[in-house]
Parts: C-alpha cells; sequence; structure tokens
C-alpha cells in the first residue's frame, strides 16, 4: 500500500508541476509583454545606431505594439464586462423565481382561505365541515354555497342530453353496397351539385385513403384552396355536420378538447368535441372532427394524448379518463370517469404554414396523413348526388378488404426498401416501421379507389418522407439531390416518381 501511495503522489506531481508550469508561464507572459522599462531600455540600446527612415520604422513598430496591448486590454475588459453581465443576468433570474415562488405561496395561502371560507358557508347551512349531509352521504357545495349530491345531481348536462336522445336507440343498418370507386365519385359529385366545391378525382381518391391509413389527417395549403370546405363537405355527405373546433393560440393542454371540472361551480365545463365523440359512440355512423387552424398552437400541447391513443392497435384501449372518480348519475358511457373513444370518429385538421403558426413536428406528421390542397378545383357537370346514409362498420370492411386484396408488390417493397438505404447513406435520414406500416395501408386503398400503386407510393413518400429534408441545411444536401433524382428515375421508372421528383426540384431552387 505505501508504495501505491508513493507512487500515486509522485504521478499526481508530475500533473500538477505542469498545470502550474502553465499558470506561471501565462503570469511571465502578460508581465513580460506589459513590461514598459525593457521596451525603453531596447530603443535606448539602438539609438545611436538608427538612421532616419529606420527611426520612421521604429514609431511605426511601437504605434503597432501599443495598439495590439491596448486591444489585448480592451479584451480583457470585454470579457470580465461580459461575465459581469452574465452573472447579473443570473442573479436576477434567481430573484425572479424568488419571487414567483413567494407568489405561489401567496396563492395557496389564499385558496386555503378560500376553502375556509366555504367551508364556515356549509356550517352555517346547517351542514358537517367534512362535507356530508344529515344523512352522512357525500355532499359538495359550489363556489356560492349552493349543495351538490353526486348521487342525484347532473354534472355533465350535454351528455345527459345525449343519453336522453339516444335512450331507445337501435343501430341501423343502411345496407350498404357501394364500392370505393363509387364511392370516390360519389362525394365528388355530392360536393359539385349540392356545394357548390369541385375537387380532383385523385385529390378525392387521396382523401379517402387517407381515412383508411390514419384517424387524423392533415389538409395544408395556401389559404382559400378548399381546405375546411373538403371536411365540411365530408360531414354534409355523410348527414353528419363536422363538428369544427377553432383551435385559439391559447390552446394550451388537452383540457380545450374535452373540457374540465369546475371545482366551484361542481360541473363539468364539456366541449362540443366531446359530446361528439359520446355521441358517436351511440352509432354506427362516421362522425368528423374538423381542428381548424390547428397549428396556430402547438398541436403536441392539446393533442399529444389523442395521438398516443390513437396509435393503440387494440381500439379496446382507445380510453381517455374524463374525470378521476366516478358519480352515480354521471352519463352511461362514461364508466368510472373514463371514456371509451369510438373508432367511428376522425380527426381532420387543417393547416397554414406561415409566421402566425407553428411548425408541425415530425411526432404530428408521423402519426398523420398530409395532403396538399395548393389549387382549386377545375369546375365540372356534376351529377346530381344527395348525401348517404354510410355505417362506419361496412367502411371500415372495404377498407380492411382494400389493404389485403391489394397489398402491394413485393418489387416495390424492395424498392422501397433500397431507396431507405440510399437516403441513410446521402441524406442521414431514416424513415422507421410506423411509416411503412402506414404506406401499406394507404397505398392499397389509393389503388382501390381507382389509383395506381406507384402514384400511390409517390405520393405517400413526397409527403411523409421528403418532408424531413426541409429540417436539413439544404445549402447541404443541395448536391446529393440530382443523384437522388437519377435513383428514383432509375428504379421506379423515368419520372414515374413525379410528387417526389417536383418537391425535390423546389428544395434545390430553394438553397
Amino acid at each position: 500500500m505505501n508504495t501505491f501511495l508513493r507512487f500515486l503522489y509522485e504521478f499526481l506531481s508530475q500533473f500538477f508541476h505542469g498545470v502550474m508550469f502553465i499558470v506561471e508561464g501565462i503570469g511571465k507572459g502578460f508581465v513580460s509583454m506589459f513590461n514598459i522599462p525593457e521596451y525603453i531600455r531596447v530603443i535606448d540600446f539602438y539609438k545611436n545606431d538608427f538612421s532616419m527612415p529606420e527611426w520612421l520604422l521604429v514609431g511605426i513598430a511601437v504605434l503597432v505594439t501599443l495598439a495590439v496591448l491596448a486591444l489585448i486590454v480592451f479584451a480583457i475588459y470585454f470579457v470580465i464586462r461580459k461575465y459581469i453581465r452574465i452573472r447579473k443576468t443570473l442573479v436576477e433570474q434567481e430573484s425572479l423565481l424568488e419571487e414567483v415562488a413567494t407568489l405561489n405561496n401567496e396563492v395557496a395561502k389564499l385558496v386555503k382561505e378560500k376553502e375556509t371560507i366555504l367551508a364556515m358557508k356549509v356550517s352555517r347551512l346547517g351542514l358537517k365541515p367534512e362535507g356530508e349531509d344529515e344523512e352522512g352521504e357525500e355532499a359538495n357545495t359550489t363556489e356560492d354555497g349552493e349543495i351538490v349530491n353526486q348521487d342525484t345531481d347532473i354534472r355533465f348536462p350535454k351528455l345527459y342530453e345525449v343519453d336522453e336522445k339516444y335512450k331507445n336507440y337501435k343501430v341501423q343498418d343502411y345496407g350498404n353496397s357501394f364500392e370505393l370507386p363509387e364511392l370516390v365519385e360519389l362525394f365528388r359529385n355530392f360536393a359539385a351539385s349540392r356545394l357548390k366545391l369541385f375537387y380532383t378525382t385523385d385529390m378525392i381518391r387521396l382523401f379517402i385513403s387517407s381515412l383508411a391509413s390514419t384517424k387524423l389527417v392533415i389538409l395544408q395549403g395556401i389559404s382559400g384552396t378548399g381546405k375546411t370546405s373538403l371536411a365540411y363537405a365530408w360531414g354534409k355527405f355523410l348527414k353528419h355536420d363536422s363538428c369544427i373546433a377553432s383551435v385559439q393560440p391559447s390552446w394550451r393542454d388537452r383540457t380545450e378538447l374535452f373540457g374540465y371540472f369546475n371545482e366551484f361551480t361542481k360541473r363539468f365545463n364539456e366541449t362540443e368535441v366531446l359530446k361528439e365523440m359520446y355521441e358517436a359512440g351511440y352509432t354506427d355512423d362516421v362522425y368528423t372532427v374538423i381542428l381548424d387552424e390547428m397549428n396556430i398552437s402547438r398541436v403536441e400541447y392539446y393533442f399529444a394524448e389523442m395521438l398516443s391513443i390513437l396509435e393503440m392497435p387494440n381500439k379496446d384501449e382507445w380510453i381517455v379518463e374524463v374525470v378521476p372518480s366516478a358519480w352515480k348519475n354521471d352519463p352511461v358511457r362514461l364508466k368510472e370517469g373514463k371514456l371509451k373513444i369510438p373508432p367511428n370518429v376522425w380527426y381532420i385538421g387543417t393547416i397554414n404554414n406561415d409566421d402566425s403558426t407553428f411548425m408541425v413536428t415530425d411526432k404530428v406528421y408521423d402519426r398523420a396523413m398530409p395532403i396538399d390542397i395548393n389549387d382549386k378545383g377545375k369546375v365540372f357537370d356534376p351529377i346530381d348526388t344527395p348525401p348517404q346514409d354510410i355505417n362506419y362498420s361496412y367502411l371500415d370492411k372495404k377498407f380492411t378488404e382494400a389493404i389485403q386484396n391489394n397489398a402491394m408488390h413485393e418489387e416495390n417493397l424492395k424498392k422501397i426498401e433500397e431507396m431507405d438505404d440510399y437516403v441513410i447513406q446521402h441524406f442521414r435520414i431514416a424513415f422507421g416501421n410506423r411509416i411503412v406500416a402506414h404506406m401499406k395501408k394507404f397505398v392499397p386503398v389509393y389503388v382501390a379507389c381507382g389509383g395506381d400503386e406507384v402514384d400511390g407510393i409517390d405520393y405517400f413518400i413526397a409527403r411523409k418522407i421528403l418532408r424531413k429534408f426541409e429540417q436539413l441545411n439544404i445549402a447541404y444536401i443541395r448536391d446529393e439531390i440530382d443523384g437522388f433524382v437519377d435513383f428514383l428515375n432509375k428504379k421506379f421508372g423515368e419520372n414515374k416518381m413525379h410528387e417526389c421528383i417536383e418537391y425535390l426540384l423546389r428544395l434545390k431552387k430553394m438553397s
């Protein structure tokens, strides 16, 4: 052990001696740089030998040296001043945090005082302060002292109305028999003949395929091209007006979608979205919730829980907690304060990409299907088509059949795998299993709706994968774009992947 201690002493001594030499050297360097008498001594030693031109050069050398020394002094002063400012900012931030903590404590005290006042009001009414009535049953009071009995009072009035409306309702079978290409034309002609909204067949085909592949569809593009109108028309077509939730900049959490329980009124502030979800659970119809201008606030803030729930493969696990505890008179379909999210509801968001909105993150895009609507549809002479009664179960069955009967060809899957390897190698971007699984739903339904498999792959890759290139330094990848275009033409056929190629060329122009 003694041997090791001697070794450790000598070993560490070597290190610390080096540190001391560095510090000592830096100190000696500064002393040498600012040793004015030494500069004067050198000049005195040579002054008798200088000619007139050399004295001019000596003056220049002295001025340059003084300028360098002045710069060094200024740099040291600037660094010290910067440090003092940063330190001052940190101290101010700490003071603000302490002030916030103090205010939070004051708020807690005020809340406690308010609860004490409410308890006094309860006492004046002859009730027990613990919140029990004379018969020992649990009771609450509102802010005004009104007694609320959990066994008899209704805290979900809107959902209670839905329960009353569907008390004797029986799920209806509409006897649907349409195929997906027919559904595309029915919806397109309905929108044109009844609503004067004109869309191309391919746009409707993309929309229907998106509904088959995910519960969240994002309609994006420039203002005035009919994004919200498309989702609105879909609700009219199904005889169930879409529930429009106009997203506000203040939206920060899930309460904006579901509502919240007011502790003072002892009532739940229900939203129309919650009511729509609840009503959908009674029927086999198709419902639509429109999140209008969904990126005017951060989507991950208010829709994060729904993104996680809708991604679960088992629909029986699509459950959200509305309230933490149950009341005896709660709505019928609210079990222990939890609501099962019905699968017959789709969520369609519209976004505008401008300075007033937030960027939609990969977390949202990876779980949604974006559709670009940048062109107004051309007017055509439609067939007059009335709205349709459509069973969700039938529509879901047609989607399932389409996915099974039009599975993507192995040849194209192999090309996509090779494209993945190419993108990883040249752009350092990879698309995971979630996106591939999503593609295997979208493309088969697109084909079943009358589209071409490569066209479906092209559109999907352009919107779901190449979009990630925008996060890269465009100037850095500019030289790789031409090679990628050649790769796509070689693998899929000349200009077969025109959506991808057009997107890549737009990126190249931006650099």
